[in-house]
């Protein structure tokens, strides 16, 4: 088969005159930069693009074929007249990039002894494992073009259409700035070693110093088989055979190495007309080879003689080759794969090395050593855009997306909460709730299965690591011990208790009205009607109900919301002294709940109800309480969270048991609402629940549920996991992860994105025994 055009026309622009490097920065093939992350490489210009993972290892089977074509036509959108590479780059996790992005800083108030205990536990999970690596993902397109407009004008119009393909993968692209692209090389030849200084390019330029002055290593020293860099071995190997079939898990095999790497795939398109005349021309040469060898044996009176085996498999992979061609929307790709790994001795380095020939062994592919031309193999692997080896191999689309560079969805955001690790890849679970569209989050599981340890670990991070305030509905009490070791306070609620929460308590900022008094009215008809029951209150009733509010605050509001507000005893009166009976009947029917032996809500408030961290202990309530308990508590949190709104504040609410305030039409009204209008109020919430199955029987928590952006699925039952299923859209193979598993692991879903996750704290610690349920283990005296 002759040269095709497209690789000749490309081997021939990529042709550079070969300069012998007099320093370590010659050796760096960059000849010029710009400030929008364009790099001129030899005679071509570059430019990168940095994509996320996808959860495509744990995706069913049916979602697997369907990312895997997304992928394939992502390759046929691929120009054909620029080349593209596409790399996985390992890198080492910097310790003090680390520490200062996750690790909580002291501050002196008396909580620092568990922030200590909090930072070892995130720096434990960092030490010696696989999670100390981060994996990156960028595709580099190389164009020739004779100025840095046109190039510009390319990159801008193939950029777009390249972020919208890999968003039909559910991967965000984006484009690399210059500082980001420099930092990507700066930290593959420097290590873990911090920079002296940010790069600058307007800086540099003043001073008169090389862009490769902030990247390059100390010293390169190349040899036929390794090379070093500054203390660190280094080796590039490449594919050489390939296996009539790969399976799809062979990159994400060869990147899963522990250490600093790169894979590459470098692909460079053929023109479908260009391969389609190729490969027609071949075939036309294995049927003249058929029908020559036909001749000879009928020459030779041989009329019965078959093909021989290797012309027939000739003439069957050239048919199959036109077909996909032509019938298949297959392209025409050569492809190339190269890799390169650190290490920081010469034995490790050569144990790695083996370590990585026997996983393309056991994908029946043979990776070799680059001899004599590791130089040119690590300009070819690095996202430079260059492609310096002449080892291509001669691809359809199919099989080129089998080297899919994709494995499983990681979730790191900056200023994020620690939520555990990714059960496939080890890497630590950093999320933002405060980033997503909204932040309520549900946390669902059966009793044991971790609901309330992972909630309170939470809470302890939002305590120590931010000035939010956290407000908790407990109705188990199983949140006291740990709100007051952080500072809180504890309000118990029942009509035994000590503690009042006065029902008519207002100030300035009550309600989102301007005026506070219109939301009160409201609020003492809601009250009315909880302690009416069934009949309801009449329009003759809510107005008097209204014109009472109005007079039992006229004296508080006259004194501009300051000394002691009125509370129902005062109302009981003034409904009293009205003339209508039916002011007397309102009176009568809450005789119970504010003179009798319910009047907890009808007393002045005696507890801080303005503490950062609240407990709302409502197990003691009771049934006949529990539906004014509810509505008094509730009133409290909503205009707690509209208070810390006009202050600029974040306000996170927690509900445990949650299906008990579905059994009350005002709470779970209430909810609803919640969790649509909080987010506008800085706000988030969370529910915690373990009987699934009654949540779901609700259309108002299916909707609340679906609207979550957030979600911790933790060990399920059979009838709750096919709900959730339906729900959630979760396949079989993400099930797994919440059948019949330890108590702390599951899937967390955060912005449509579905994440095994598995997550343990140490026993010997203050903070573990504060946030378990387990009876043996948790503290019960404080």
């Amino acid at each position: 088969m002759p040269i095709i055009k497209t690789l000749s026309k490309a081997t021939k622009a990529e042709r550079d005159k070969f300069r012998i490097p007099r320093s370590v920065q010659d050796a760096i093939p960059i000849r010029r930069i710009w400030s929008d992350g364009i790099f001129q490489v030899g005679t071509q210009f570059s430019k990168t693009f940095s994509f996320t993972d996808i959860n495509y290892q744990i995706a069913g089977k049916e979602d697997k074929t369907a990312m895997f074509l997304d992928y394939s036509e992502l390759l046929n959108a691929l120009d054909s007249g620029a080349s593209a590479k596409i790399t996985i780059n390992n890198r080492r996790l910097n310790k003090l990039e680390f520490e200062s992005a996750l690790l909580l800083p002291m501050r002196q108030d008396g909580l620092d002894h568990f922030r200590k205990e909090y930072n070892d536990m995130l720096l434990s999970k960092v030490t010696g494992t696989s999670n100390s690596v981060v994996q990156e993902r960028y595709i580099t397109i190389s164009v020739v073009k004779k100025n840095i407009a046109e190039a510009r004008a390319y990159f801008s119009r193939v950029g777009t259409d390249l972020i919208t393909h890999l968003a039909q993968l559910s991967s965000i692209g984006q484009e690399l700035d210059l500082v980001t692209r420099l930092r990507i090389f700066r930290d593959f030849f420097k290590g873990a070693e911090p920079p002296a200084f940010e790069f600058d390019l307007k800086t540099q330029m003043k001073l008169g110093h090389s862009f490769k002055d902030w990247l390059c290593p100390d010293s390169m020293e190349f040899q036929p088989d390794h090379f070093k860099l500054n203390d660190r071995w280094g080796r590039v190997l490449y594919l050489q055979g390939y296996a009539s079939y790969i399976k799809d898990s062979m990159v994400s095999e060869l990147c899963e190495l522990d250490r600093d790497l790169m894979l590459s795939i470098d692909i460079l398109p053929v023109p479908t007309d260009e391969a389609v005349r190729e490969v027609q021309n071949k075939l036309l040469g294995v049927e003249t080879n058929a029908a020559n060898w036909q001749r000879r044996q009928n020459a030779a009176n041989n009329f019965t003689a078959m093909l021989p085996y290797d012309i027939e498999q000739q003439r069957a992979e050239t048919k199959e080759m036109l077909g996909d061609l032509t019938n298949r929307d297959q392209r025409m790709l050569f492809g190339l794969v190269t890799m390169v790994h650190l290490a920081d001795t010469k034995e490790q380095l050569d144990s790695d090395t083996e370590s990585l020939l026997t996983v393309a062994r056991k994908h029946l592919c043979q990776m070799s050593i680059l001899r004599w031309q590791q130089k040119d193999g690590l300009d070819t692997v690095l996202p430079y855009g260059l492609r310096k080896i002449t080892a291509l191999r001669t691809l359809t689309t199919e099989s080129t997306a089998v080297f899919i560079p994709f494995r499983a969805q990681e979730i790191m955001q900056d200023g994020g909460i620690y939520y555990g690790q990714n059960a496939v890849s080890k890497n630590m679970i950093v999320a933002d709730r405060r980033k997503l569209l909204n932040g309520n989050s549900f946390r669902l599981g059966v009793s044991g299965s971790g609901k309330s340890f992972s909630a309170k670990e939470e809470i302890v991070s939002i305590a120590l690591s931010t000035n939010d305030d956290i407000l908790i509905l407990d109705p188990e009490s199983e949140f006291g011990y740990l709100t007051e070791a952080l500072g809180g306070e504890v309000i118990r609620v029942s009509a035994a208790s000590d503690t009042h929460i006065n029902a008519l308590d207002m100030d300035k900022a009550y309600g989102d009205a301007r005026n506070p008094i219109i939301e009160k009215s409201q609020f003492v008809l809601s009250l009315f009607e909880q302690l009416v029951g069934s009949e309801g209150v009449s329009a003759k009733e809510k107005s008097i109900l209204d014109r009472c509010t109005y007079e039992v605050y006229r004296e508080y509001m006259a004194n501009n919301y300051t000394g002691q507000p009125p509370t129902l005893k005062d109302l009981y009166q003034i409904l009293l002294k009205q003339p209508e009976p039916e002011a007397r009947g309102l009176a009568l029917s809450a005789e119970l709940f504010i003179t009798g032996s319910l009047n907890t809500f009808a007393q002045p408030t005696n507890v801080d109800t303005k503490a950062r961290i609240i407990a709302y202990d409502i197990r003691e309530l009771g049934e006949q309480l529990m539906p004014l308990g509810m509505l008094v508590t509730l009133d409290a949190i909503f205009n707690r969270v509209i208070q810390n709104w006009k202050r600029g504040k974040t306000t996170w609410v927690f509900a445990d048991e949650f299906y008990l305030l579905f059994r009350y039409q005002y709470s779970a009204d209430f909810f609803y609402k919640l969790w649509k209008r909080i987010r506008k109020y800085n706000g988030l919430v969370t529910g915690l629940t373990q009987n699934v199955d009654e949540i779901l029987r609700s259309d108002t928590a299916r909707l609340m549920l679906a609207n979550s952006e957030f979600l911790i699925l933790l060990n399920q039952s059979p009838t709750d996991r096919e709900e959730l299923a339906r729900l959630l859209h979760i396949s079989d193979t993400q099930l797994g992860y919440i059948t019949n598993v330890a108590a702390g692991c599951g899937l967390i879903r955060c912005a449509g994105n579905i994440v095994p996750f598995e997550n343990s704290f140490p026993r010997n610690t203050q903070l573990y025994k504060l946030m378990t349920t387990k009876p043996d283990e948790a503290i019960r005296e404080m």
